[in-house]
């Protein structure tokens, strides 16, 4: 005697064939999200290894260890060393720009606010810590020897400075200031630079605290009319 196939019947052997397709998509996306995460394991443990080592002395055995993997998982993520800081610096740039863009989009359309969140967003402490510093000081000194180095910051602060002259171009309208809105943004990166090498040398009357009053006393200084 033929069965016979009711509608019931059918959904369910449609679902069933539809469960491996979802069920693999599923596993899909559990592994790449392992694999993002264990990306970010190595890189958060690279950020700890230059900040406690240096540049020169790091090692893929000395990030594996640091993120409580094994070595043949580094090699398997990033080959080598070279592309492992690499991918380091690409996620510290990528974090540092996120967090200025954040800081920019809360000021809202004032740009005296504008200037005044950036500067403040240079020295929270989610981005100017001893450990991130310390990780930056490492990379720059390799800057100057490393041309991949140099495209991805010459990239990124090229960006970010023409924020700043935009600021200074505008402010310099509405204050009628007499400078050239280039040059100060140019001496305005350089003063909250020199603060974080300051604070990356770890000199004693330096603290983020006391770098951001410099970093306010030199918006006062430069745009009276919009800081008091």
């Amino acid at each position: 005697m033929l069965e016979t196939i009711t509608p019931m019947k059918t959904a369910d052997a449609k679902d069933a064939l539809l469960e491996p397709a979802g069920k693999a998509e599923t596993e899909k996306r559990g592994r790449k999200a392992s694999k993002e995460v264990r990306q970010l394991q190595l890189i958060e443990a690279t950020i700890d290894s230059l900040a406690k080592r240096g540049y020169a002395e790091t090692t893929m055995a000395d990030v594996a260890d640091g993120a409580g993997l094994s070595r043949g998982i580094v090699n398997f993520h990033f080959e080598s060393k070279e592309k492992l800081l690499i991918a380091t610096l690409q996620h510290m740039y990528d974090e540092y720009s996120a967090h200025w863009r954040a800081a920019l989009e809360k000021a809202g359309d004032d740009p005296a606010r504008q200037l005044q969140q950036l500067v403040w967003a240079d020295f929270d402490r989610s981005i100017c810590n001893k450990r991130k510093l310390a990780a930056w000081l490492a990379f720059w000194g390799e800057a100057k020897s490393r041309p991949t180095y140099q495209a991805l910051s010459s990239s990124r602060d090229a960006y970010y400075q023409q924020v700043f002259i935009d600021l200074c171009t505008t402010l310099k309208q509405s204050g009628s200031y007499a400078y050239e809105p280039q040059v100060m943004a140019l001496a305005l990166s350089a003063m909250l630079e020199g603060l974080w090498l300051r604070l990356m040398m770890g000199t004693e009357d330096t603290t983020r605290e006391t770098a951001l009053q410099a970093a306010n006393a030199f918006l006062a200084a430069a745009f009276p009319k919009h800081y008091g």
